[in-house]
């Protein structure tokens, strides 16, 4: 028995996945302590989009440690929180006119989601919140509350109180008036449903199996928040930072959410950093009113505003225009063609190889295949029959080929 089989406790997962001892990594390749190089499809969950070790990242990070410059300061002034926000507004912000405050929360994205939660019920002054079937929002109490997964909410008990979900688009609902079927529950005296404080939802359903929403039902969801005054919080923890192309994930659909939660690859390099994304009116908080020691992760200001920068120099937009392009040419010609129960989802840098026709078992056999092969990729959705394609966005064009050739042999051997 290793010293992780000894120690860590049940809880872990990814290593049960890929059960090797890694020791460095860089750019899209991870290697392990035997030297071995495995092609990175997961990019920390959405956390490394620029890679691992990005180098202009790491300069930035390495010069202001060897200043002896400030590493924790909870929330007070500091030259990195300073240029932070500098650099979020003026490449961020005021470009797309988007006028929102920044709320500094906790280490990681459901500390964001709790955050938006409780400030919805506080502007309102109501407790409802809707949330969508499919959705995975975090692992603490409200976070999991309008998450859809039964068994990762199984040893919450009571957390579904004041959270009613609804149908997302997907599967049958496909061809069903979802937003119509919203705007009945509202608007129906006996439908027993109060209306609520905040309309929660992904823009892609990553963890739900890579379930991109329509741009006409997002609008129209956009519409359904405005006449019934209730607010729209956008996760973009997951598919935010230019994982879909633009910075926010929501900008195809051109509307404006309320808030907006980010977190994962905000920070740059892999730091824990979440930020809640507030209009200005709805900015109701008092001083500390909501805190967390966390917060001022001095490390994360100063590799998101290299990140931001790095995204400026490299065209990232761009880039993620052209991969996606080869992608989704690479599956639909290759992928697609080995079964016709095969489907295929996604947009920018994210995408999902559908086969729910599968066992679930049958599905880990292929994912662990591919790691034997020298690839590292995960399974999400329904039963994790959903194999989910999530490389850094700055992946060089030679590595992201090779992945895919590899997943594109294993399914032709084990299909």
């Amino acid at each position: 028995m290793n010293i992780f089989e000894q120690r860590e406790s049940n809880v872990r997962s990814y290593c049960r996945s890929f059960p090797v001892v890694f020791h460095r990594a860089k750019g899209s390749i991870i290697y392990s302590e035997s030297g071995r190089e495995y092609i990175d499809f997961l990019a920390g969950a959405g956390a490394l989009n620029y890679g691992h070790n990005n180098d202009y990242i790491k300069q930035r990070v390495v010069s202001y440690l060897d200043a002896d410059a400030i590493a924790h300061g909870l929330d007070m002034y500091t030259s990195a929180k300073e240029e932070f926000l500098a650099k979020f507004s003026k490449a961020i912000l005021i470009p797309k006119q988007l006028d929102y405050r920044v709320q500094f929360c906790g280490s990681t994205g459901t500390n964001a989601v709790e955050a938006a939660l409780k400030l919805a019920r506080k502007v309102t002054k109501r407790t409802g919140i809707f949330s969508f079937m499919g959705a995975y929002h975090g692992m603490t109490l409200g976070s999991l509350s309008i998450s859809g997964n039964k068994a990762i909410r199984s040893g919450a008990i009571g957390t579904s109180n004041n959270v009613t979900f609804m149908p997302f688009p997907y599967g049958f609902m496909e061809t069903f008036d979802t937003i119509g079927y919203i705007e009945s529950v509202l608007s129906d005296i006996n439908s027993g449903i109060e209306k609520p404080a905040a309309i929660i939802f992904e823009t892609v359903q990553a963890e739900g199996g890579v379930v991109v929403a329509p741009i006409e039902w997002m609008q129209k969801l956009r519409e359904l928040c405005d006449k019934h005054e209730i607010l729209l919080i956008c996760d973009d923890i997951q598919v935010g930072c230019g994982r879909t192309g633009p910075f926010f994930s929501f900008e195809r659909a051109n509307i404006v959410p309320d808030m907006v939660v980010l977190s994962k690859s905000i920070s740059g390099y892999g730091f824990p950093m979440s930020l809640l994304l507030i209009k200005p009116d709805l900015d109701v908080w008092s001083p500390g009113e909501h805190t967390g020691t966390f917060r001022g992760n001095q490390l994360a200001f100063v590799g998101g505003t290299a990140a931001l920068e790095y995204r400026e120099i490299t065209g990232l937009e761009q880039e993620v225009k052209v991969k996606e392009s080869f992608l989704k040419t690479f599956f639909s010609e290759q992928i697609a063609p080995i079964s016709d129960r095969i489907d295929i989802r996604g947009l920018g840098l994210i995408w999902g190889i559908d086969l729910a026709y599968l066992e679930e078992a049958i599905v880990e056999k292929i994912t662990a295949r591919c790691f034997e092969l020298g690839l590292i990729i995960e399974r999400v959705g329904r039963n994790n029959t959903v194999i989910k394609i999530l490389p850094s966005l700055n992946i060089e064009m030679s590595i992201l080929r090779k992945g895919c050739y590899i997943i594109n042999e294993v399914l032709e051997s084990c299909l």
